[in-house]
């Protein structure tokens, strides 16, 4: 399960069923940065071009959408049992940038159904 996981293996998890399926992140063009806070902390860059995604840990490009969530929040969400909407409205979940972004990624994370993974 994914709670078990590091935030860094939650992010090689990520990059990997991107690979291996990119038809959701065809066409986009943007980078997704996470300010991942609490005991299993880091800063993160999800780079999108095209049907690749890269993980990067640290700020190598200009995000066009920040992401500030605390490490057991992030996997809630992207196990899919923190809903982003409702983590904004909540506090539990700060965006910087396009909020129109923010909402895109969270529908193709949920594509990807990552709760299922390992």
């Amino acid at each position: 399960m994914l709670e078990n996981k590091s935030i860094r293996e939650v992010w090689q998890e990520i990059e990997k069923v991107m690979t291996e399926k990119p038809e959701p992140i065809q066409g986009m063009n943007v980078v997704y940065q996470y300010e991942i806070t609490g005991d299993d902390s880091g800063t993160f860059q999800l780079q999108i071009n095209d049907g690749i995604a890269r993980v990067i840990e640290g700020t190598e490009a200009e995000p066009n959408c920040t992401l500030k969530l605390t490490d057991k929040n992030f996997k809630k969400m992207i196990m899919g049992k923190l809903n982003g909407t409702a983590a904004f409205m909540t506090g539990k979940l700060k965006i910087q940038g396009s909020m129109g972004l923010a909402l895109k990624l969270e529908g193709i994370l949920n594509e990807y159904n990552l709760s299922g993974t390992a």
